[in-house]
């Protein structure tokens, strides 16, 4: 306790309003409120710029070889000469789609945006351990962000090795066009990006660990802040190995090193390369690669958690079980990554222990879904659109999981390895799963980042285009996959073989073009609520926890005068004797009232 209460003084003279300039309130502010608001913004940018890429290249694949205006446009000649997409500036899209959507926005936005705004509400804390450092975390987002994007204008075009950068594509820069510049400035962005990372990280575990408020014991905590603190001691371990395969990479580009090249011959000719490994950097990736899938969907796992609770209006089910499923999932997430290299030529004694390992991560993911479920089960279910988002990931994360069982069985995943399959099943289970996350915790903690509310009939239209667009896009690319359609194909029209999965292809671009269309409901709904939303009660849900004991206007230091002091668990809803359905943290437990 000793932390706490200097950590209250330290920030007491925070409690007061203080004069501040547009520079310190908005651009280089420490106020963790700000922050998240400013990590959400940047990753709505970023989104939509990954979503248009998508499009450009769906385009392709659905109409191989047709000119579009609309690939002119964002092209223009030189990638997209007479509307019809460059083959190059294809490889190019696919691979700047897939990095802006795992590491901008499913990272840095998911976690960067709640574990800002949800640690310090809800433990009960003033603001982040170091303000100073959350703030530095940011910009070091922002930056690799513009990094990446500027990529996109280079001589050369950007990164064209697929998301993966896998080696020698991306060791060599005579290799391809986007093996140049674009690739090296790949590299320094996402350098950026994991300085950023660590900095949150360390930033949310300390915070977590050390500034909880009085009575906030670590079994009295929202599982959103179990989640976001397992999520950030994941990354901390992982990301490092990232930045280790990057810099070596650096150096096999740039100085001559051989950890990735051996053996290469370009037009002929013999490189002077020789005892270096491909498959060395397809472990060093893919040993943060898989943590990252939970890095992902932790966070979105720690949303519903609390999202499904608060609108069943019953405890959450089984609320020690989902902390246990959680660090089972954290731990066994290292000991997987050799699922993703089945075909390089693995010894099969060790496939054999990824293919166990790998189905072993199924049963606490399993828990959870089962504990979500009854949850649901029997409760007075109120359907707000960040409830709807989180029954959404409950079915996503069941539909993309059970072909996850295929891709885990090594003599299977070898038929499909590398196909539209493998796309189908990580965009449902990752992808989808936590992108349902961030809209339901963007839908339900709106009323606290900005004091307004949303449109609640726009959020229901988003949800249900959004839904059914994304099944209608990826359900079809199992079968496209089956088919034995490699992934990152330019075009299909070359093979016979694939003739039959023309049509689906159609079917695919058709719905991301409507799911794409779906995305403007939310963005105008987000932004016009933020201006000219109505203004937010204070508990708008009825919710339990700390966060919704503060008031609407932000200030610094959260909470006027002392700090809340806590005397039971986030999910006392529904408790049988209680005049109201939801009986906050603050609240004293009566005489003979039991604690969960």
């Amino acid at each position: 306790m000793g932390a706490t209460t200097a950590h209250a003084a330290a920030h007491g003279h925070q409690a007061h309003h203080h004069e501040e300039s547009f520079i310190s309130k908005y651009i280089f502010t420490q106020d963790h409120k700000m922050i998240s608001k400013q990590f959400l913004v940047t990753a709505i940018f970023m989104a939509w710029v990954a979503v248009v890429m998508s499009l450009l290249f769906r385009l392709q694949l659905a109409w191989p070889g047709e000119g579009f205006a609309f690939t002119s446009f964002f092209l223009g000649e030189k990638w997209a000469p007479g509307g019809v997409l460059d083959p190059n500036m294809y490889l190019a899209l696919v691979t700047i789609h897939g990095t802006i959507m795992v590491f901008f926005v499913l990272t840095g936005g998911l976690s960067g945006t709640f574990a800002n705004l949800l640690i310090p509400l809800q433990i009960g804390a003033r603001d982040m351990a170091s303000g100073f450092i959350n703030m530095l975390s940011y910009w070091f987002f922002f930056m690799s962000s513009m990094v990446m994007l500027a990529s996109l204008f280079v001589e050369g075009g950007p990164a064209s090795a697929g998301w993966t950068v896998y080696p020698p594509l991306s060791a060599l820069p005579k290799a391809i066009p986007g093996s140049g510049a674009g690739m090296t400035l790949w590299l320094v962005s996402m350098t950026l990006f994991i300085a950023s990372s660590l900095m949150g990280g360390l930033n949310y575990v300390v915070t977590i660990l050390n500034l909880r408020t009085k009575g906030m014991k670590m079994t009295r905590m929202p599982l959103t802040v179990w989640a976001l603190f397992l999520t950030a001691v994941v990354g901390i371990l992982s990301f490092p190995v990232l930045l280790s395969a990057a810099l070596l990479l650096l150096l096999d580009r740039s100085l001559g090193t051989s950890f990735y090249l051996s053996d290469i011959h370009i037009a002929g000719e013999a490189l002077d390369h020789s005892g270096g490994s491909p498959i060395l950097f397809q472990h060093l990736f893919w040993f943060l690669g898989h943590p990252e899938v939970y890095i992902v969907i932790l966070p979105a796992f720690g949303i519903t958690s609390e999202i499904i609770s608060t609108n069943a209006r019953k405890p959450i089910f089984g609320y020690r079980a989902m902390i246990g499923s959680l660090f089972a999932i954290a731990f066994l997430s290292f000991l997987v990554w050799g699922h993703h290299m089945f075909i390089t030529g693995m010894n099969p004694f060790l496939g054999s222990v990824f293919v166990f390992t790998t189905l072993l991560i199924a049963i606490p993911s399993a828990v959870k879904v089962f504990n979500y479920i009854t949850t649901l089960w029997r409760g007075n279910i109120v359907f707000t659109p960040a409830m709807l988002f989180s029954i959404g990931l409950v079915a996503t994360f069941i539909a993309g999981g059970l072909t996850g069982i295929i891709l885990a069985d090594s003599t299977l995943d070898i038929q499909v390895h590398d196909t539209y399959f493998v796309i189908a099943h990580f965009h449902i289970v990752m992808g989808m799963s936590a992108i349902f996350g961030m809209f339901a915790g963007i839908y339900h903690w709106f009323p606290k980042m900005y004091g307004k509310m949303m449109n609640t009939k726009l959020g229901y239209a988003h949800f249900w285009i959004t839904f059914a667009c994304a099944f209608g896009v990826f359900f079809p690319m199992h079968f496209i996959g089956l088919a034995g359609a490699p992934r990152r194909y330019y075009s299909y029209s070359e093979f016979p073989m694939f003739d039959g999965v023309v049509d689906l292809n159609v079917l695919v671009t058709i719905f991301a073009i409507i799911g794409a269309m779906a995305q403007l409901i939310f963005t105008y709904n987000f932004f016009y609520s933020v201006f000219r939303g109505p203004k937010a009660v204070q508990n708008p849900w009825k919710s339990n926890t700390l966060e919704w004991t503060t008031p609407v206007e932000h200030m610094h230091g959260n909470w006027p005068g002392p700090l809340p002091v806590v005397h039971r668990w986030p999910y006392d809803y529904s408790k049988p004797g209680k005049p109201e359905d939801w009986v906050s943290q603050i609240t004293p437990l009566e005489d003979g009232e039991e604690e969960h």
